[in-house]
């Protein structure tokens, strides 16, 4: 555009450096003198303007120091007393952005010295001259200059600018997508130089109605709070150390790979895996792809956090303020609101977050990083927190991809398994890909980085050790693979406490358990000197490990990895044992002998009281499970004189309500504890493992569970003095009788349907352990209750609409339920393999991607049942027993393949 404003002060550009000029513009003029020496100096005499500067070698936009911001605001107080005429809105604006725009660009080059030598000296193209030209020439508005004012980064000037400098970076030897990202880098920040710009110029523009200096200062304030958060909440997080190591998260860190996952929840095997940052880089830049999250699943210790915090500092060093990240620990959310806007509110603590029009600010686009959504699973229960709080989020995401005011991204990562029994509610606009196992590439550079900080000889016989003949496979080509337990096994082997004969005779489930069981040892005794000195506790290490297996329940039914220290003394008083040791330790040192034995797995600052949290959510479901295996084998041990047990009946019941009665067992937890059960007893010991005693009791349990005889008790039922002890105990909790009654059943259920499976398979026991969930059949060949298992399931209802699934739905393989009523039932997506279902009713049900590979389905009632869905296909095999099964012409959805199967027309 024709600019009276530089068109007067390049007139005579040798004037600029004149006494007059440099008093006439204040304290700009020896910026303006430096800038006239230079334009001079690179024959840029005739600019029209002042982005002209970079023309000029990158190295001097640096090197000379201008002032560009301070240096246009007077040059327009200059303009006016020179000419006593007012400059339009646009006028000031095409001025004012250019100088904001080269502030911008000069702050990138400060930080980046490499890109300044490598680019610094190259002299400009002819191109770059002729965009200049026709930018010089643009018409521009005062209706654009409003537009830019509001959000520069969306502006026709940062459209034109942008062509500018991204050709004048590749020219300097960029490569094309590198210029435009660091172009964009600087579009997004010249905003914060802009409203300075707009702020400082003060009386000269002050007929346009600018901003006032309060309301800069706000936006300033602002953009300073978001630079500290930046600083403290994700730049440090690659930079903290790996559990006690001296090295850090980024030290050790190594990319991972993914694969796909489809609609139906199914992980697309035969996909190659790819770089799980390229897809999520290639995702935040697709901009047909703006109403998708980014979905990461995972197992536990696979990398998911390690991610989040990882990527999170990729993006605050080569993205921002394009986007800002924000992460954001999903178990520190204690209560969902009603709409993901206010629940962001609450979550992040900066004070960026405070002001109501955060989300609505065009001029800032967060990348939100929400890590851990299996943490949710303890919160809102009763209203089915998990499924809530992702529609939540993709209909946040959706409303961002519409709204000109929001362009956020979110990004989510949790255990797969969390999603078992929901997977029929979840949003359409999921972009999902789960995390795969380290392949043999990925592997070697995490040896490498390991050699980095412990030398080759330790590595090599780490290595020696992996492929040791007499290492199982398990380790070398599964546990060995995982981030988590490469990193433990790696480290107790340098340590001297692992060996390959450790693990000789033991299946996955057990040399997993022996890495942990190992890995709580080590910490406990041979780090024990770098964290803890047993003068501070007095307690021997099998107390220690007593202390943090009741921490691990207590880790467990607070939702996540941290649990008060208060709770944890109060639920050690129950144990009398462990209460004189700490009293008497207490008397020894005079201090409180708990908080320093929870040193020993980190003391978590933040609470009043202070909280335990363990270094991986994994080591509390360790250790939950054992202190789990601890009571089960106690309700087992014989009485006196071999009559009864030493645990009364009343005593267990109230025992499962208090272990159990708070939530669903995760799938890792229950392969820990049968794990932990069934392991051989060392030579010489005896196993205190008595399977056919247990299921007896808890078959028991069940039965009486099932006649609501816990929850009828007068004068406090058993849920309700769990609900009054959690209450107490957790200021968030708000599950009721029912729902506590709800799990302590289903998680008994649990328990006996694995015992069930436990026993089938083993000859000596499959007559003594066989779990009827309906009750047998009696003489006139009918069952005790046909509908007892549907009726479990509706009372599933009080914690969502599908409870019991959720709970119970990956548990059912094997089951026996011949004859059972399960009309109208919603069994989507559950494992009925080998179930024995002869008899049964299933019509109407919801049979939709359940496994019914082996399961015999002879005489079972069909018609209505809908086989075919939103999880794709009922799933079978060659062992499925479809004999006299009745009704399947009626029913819905029949695969193809299953029709030519069983030769239906």
């Amino acid at each position: 555009m024709a600019n009276r404003i530089w068109t007067l002060l390049t007139t005579d550009i040798k004037e600029l450096c004149s006494a007059e000029a440099a008093e006439g513009i204040g304290e700009a003029g020896k910026a303006a003198a430096e800038l006239a020496k230079m334009f001079k100096e690179q024959g840029l005499d005739n600019s029209n303007l002042l982005l002209e500067v970079l023309n000029s070698p990158l190295a001097q936009v640096v090197g000379t120091g201008l002032p560009f911001v301070g240096m246009a605001a007077k040059l327009l107080a200059f303009f006016i007393e020179k000419t006593q005429e007012q400059p339009t809105l646009a006028e000031c604006i095409f001025l004012v952005s250019q100088a904001a725009y080269l502030e911008s660009f000069k702050g990138f080059l400060e930080q980046d010295e490499n890109l300044l030598n490598r680019i610094g000296q190259t002299p400009v193209s002819d191109k770059v001259k002729q965009l200049l030209k026709k930018l010089a020439d643009l018409e521009f508005s005062d209706k654009a200059a409003k537009e830019t004012v509001i959000c520069f980064r969306d502006s026709i000037l940062a459209k034109e600018f942008n062509l500018v400098l991204s050709e004048r970076l590749e020219q300097a030897g960029l490569e094309g997508s590198q210029a435009k990202i660091l172009t964009k880098r600087v579009a997004a920040n010249t905003h914060r130089y802009l409203i300075e710009a707009w702020a400082i110029s003060g009386d000269a523009i002050k007929h346009l109605g600018q901003s006032s200096f309060s309301e800069w200062r706000e936006e300033q304030q602002q953009y300073q709070s978001i630079d500290e958060y930046l600083e403290d909440q994700i730049a440090d997080k690659p930079k903290e150390k790996v559990f006690a190591e001296e090295f850090t998260f980024k030290d050790i860190y190594i990319p991972l790979k993914a694969k796909p996952i489809d609609k139906n929840g199914k992980v697309n095997d035969r996909a190659t895996a790819f770089d799980l940052e390229t897809w999520a880089k290639d995702l935040l830049a697709d901009e047909k792809k703006q109403n998708l999250v980014m979905f990461v699943e995972a197992g536990p210790g696979r990398g998911k956090s390690v991610f989040c915090r990882m990527f999170a500092d990729w993006i605050r060093q080569q993205l921002h303020p394009v986007w800002t990240p924000v992460l954001i620990r999903l178990r520190d959310i204690r209560t969902l609101q009603k709409s993901f806007r206010e629940t962001l509110k609450d979550a992040v603590n900066a004070s960026f977050a405070s002001d109501d029009g955060w989300l609505t600010d065009k001029n800032t686009r967060y990348l939100f990083f929400l890590d851990g959504f299996d943490e949710l699973l303890m919160e809102g229960r009763s209203s089915g927190g998990l499924e809530d709080f992702l529609k939540q989020v993709a209909k946040f995401q959706e409303a961002c991809q519409q709204s000109s005011e929001m362009g956020h991204r979110v990004l989510i990562t949790g255990r797969t398994l969390a999603l078992q029994g929901i997977e029929r509610q979840m949003p359409d606009n999921l972009e999902r890909v789960q995390i795969q196992v380290m392949d043999y590439g990925l592997q070697q550079q995490w040896l490498n980085k390991w050699k980095t900080q412990f030398g080759a000889e330790k590595t090599s016989a780490f290595q020696n050790f992996l492929q040791d003949e007499c290492c199982p496979e398990q380790v070398k080509s599964d546990l060995a693979r995982e981030p988590l337990l490469l990193y433990l096994l790696a480290a107790m082997h340098r340590d001297g406490i692992l060996k390959v004969e450790d693990f000789q005779g033991t299946n996955s489930t057990q040399a997993k358990i022996l890495i942990y069981n190992q890995a709580v040892n080590w910490v406990l005794t041979e780090q024990r000197s770098k964290l803890l000195n047993r003068d501070l506790t007095e307690l021997e290490t099998e107390d220690l490990r007593r202390i943090l297996t009741e921490a691990g329940v207590c880790v467990v039914q607070s939702g996540g990895e941290c649990a008060s220290v208060a709770r944890i003394e109060e639920r050690l008083k129950a144990d009398n044992s462990v209460k004189a040791l700490l009293e008497e330790a207490q008397q020894r040192i005079g201090d409180n002998p708990l908080r320093n034995a929870l040193a020993v797995f980190y003391l978590q600052q933040g609470s009043k009281d202070g909280s335990v949290e363990f270094v991986h959510k994994s080591f509390g479901e360790f250790l939950c499970a054992e202190r789990l295996k601890e009571s089960l084998e106690e309700w087992t041990e014989p009485g006196k004189k071999g009559k009864g047990f030493n645990t009364k009946d009343s005593d267990m019941d109230w025992e499962i309500y208090d272990l159990l009665g708070y939530g669903a067992l995760t799938a890792e937890i229950v392969e820990y504890l049968m794990g932990l059960l069934t392991t051989p007893a060392g030579a010489g010991e005896e196993s205190s493992f008595r399977p056919v005693e247990l299921f007896k009791r808890l078959e028991d349990f069940y039965l009486r569970w099932c006649e609501g005889e816990f929850i009828d008790l007068l004068p406090e039922s058993l849920p309700q003095k769990k609900m009054r002890l959690l209450r107490e105990q957790l200021k968030t909790q708000d599950l009721g009788q029912r729902q506590i009654d709800l799990y302590a059943g289903l998680n008994v259920m649990i328990l006996l349907f694995k015992l069930h499976r436990y026993g089938q398979d083993r000859d000596k026991l499959k007559d003594q352990m066989v779990f009827y969930p309906c009750g047998k059949l009696n003489a006139e060949g009918k069952l005790d209750d046909a509908s007892r298992l549907l009726g479990i399931i509706g009372y599933g209802s009080c914690v969502g609409d599908s409870g019991f699934l959720q709970t119970v739905g990956q548990y059912l393989s094997g089951a026996y339920l011949s004859s059972a009523n399960l009309s109208s039932a919603n069994l989507s997506s559950a494992d009925l393999s080998r179930a024995d279902l002869s008899r049964a009713d299933l019509s109407g049900a919801d049979l939709s991607g359940a496994n019914l590979s082996g399961a015999n389905l002879s005489g079972a009632n069909l018609s209505g049942a809908d086989l075919s869905g939103t999880f794709g296909d009922v799933k079978w095999n060659e062992n499925t027993n479809w004999e006299n099964v009745r009704g399947l012409d009626t029913a819905v959805n029949v695969p193809e393949a299953l029709r030519q199967q069983l030769g239906m027309e």
